[in-house]
């Protein structure tokens, strides 16, 4: 195990942040007539998704959550091939109405296939807010979802590991609670490296409809993210002619979530006292990083958790 960066700025790690929301989970859960059940699937031999699925259990647990594993494929026996009987299992837990949410522990079959089986979950059993009418409301800036049956409206989720960056970034005042809400990431420029829909695009959306000028960056091109709210009820994204190099040296704020343990953000090309946040499995910023950040959070998949479990 890699040991945790050194240097003149702070390492701040998720745990105190999720404790802020804990108390909120735990006091909506006491009010509910019986414990929400949420079923978590798990279809791969894969250990860090067993890591997951075992901590979320230990949350669930220390906030009166009933948590159901269903195990299938390769996690459920190694003569079952990764990924067998997931859409199978989905669509049960879609159809028991007493499963209240729904988590699949992904990556499974990888690209498109894991994107189909995240259109198969019910939106209204979608805890992780990965179905396209979410992303779609968030893209259009629409807060609600509207769908029969049942008659009505309800919240439309947020995807979950934008929103725990979001409320990370709110926790060290990156977002200013004087500005109007919808305003408060006004005036910062935030490079987020990633442009996936798990994470990346929805992510620069969230922060562009809060006012940060956003550099979003993918393998192959590097877009603006602005929001215009005087003409344009949302963001809007332009191509840049900016390198990376040149986004990193005017961002307040990094963001990184490269799934690829060789990817390394150079910590010289940082802007001095800049923030960093590493949301990727493997660690995306060099160990002296915090020689130039004035904050680095190595990790939120602890944050996570909690805005997963605020949706049940």
């Amino acid at each position: 195990m890699d040991s945790e960066p050194t240097g003149k700025g702070i390492l701040l790690k998720a745990e105190p942040i999720a404790a802020t929301f804990i108390d909120e989970v735990r006091n909506t859960t006491a009010k509910c007539a019986q414990p929400p059940r949420l079923v978590g699937i798990l279809a791969t031999s894969s250990a860090p998704s067993k890591s997951y699925a075992d901590f979320t259990r230990k949350q669930c647990e220390e906030l009166g959550i009933e948590f159901v594993l269903k195990k299938t494929g390769a996690a459920l026996s190694g003569e079952l091939a990764e990924g067998e009987g997931v859409e199978e299992a989905i669509i049960e837990a879609n159809g028991d109405d007493a499963v209240d949410g729904i988590m699949v522990y992904y990556p499974i079959f990888g690209g498109q296939q894991d994107h189909y089986l995240q259109q198969i979950v019910s939106p209204f059993k979608d805890v992780e807010g990965l179905h396209f009418k979410f992303h779609y409301n968030l893209y259009h800036k629409y807060e609600r979802l509207s769908l029969s049956p049942p008659p009505g409206m309800v919240k439309s989720i947020i995807p979950c590991t934008p929103l725990a960056i979001v409320k990370c970034l709110e926790y060290i005042s990156v977002y200013n609670r004087l500005l109007p809400y919808g305003d408060r990431a006004y005036g910062r420029t935030v490079t987020v490296i990633n442009r996936s829909e798990v994470v990346g695009r929805p992510l620069a959306a969230l922060l562009a409809n809060d006012g940060a000028r956003v550099l979003s960056v993918d393998i192959d091109s590097i877009q603006v993210c602005i929001s215009t709210s005087i003409y344009y009820p949302r963001h809007v994204v332009h191509p840049s002619t900016l390198t990376l190099q040149e986004c990193l040296a005017i961002s307040d704020v990094v963001i990184s979530a490269v799934p690829n343990p060789a990817y390394k953000v150079k910590t010289e090309w940082l802007k001095d006292g800049c923030i960093c946040i590493n949301v990727a499995g493997d660690k995306n910023f060099e160990k002296d990083i915090r020689e130039k950040a004035s904050m680095y959070i190595p990790a939120v998949g602890k944050v996570t958790i909690l805005m997963l479990l605020r949706n049940l």
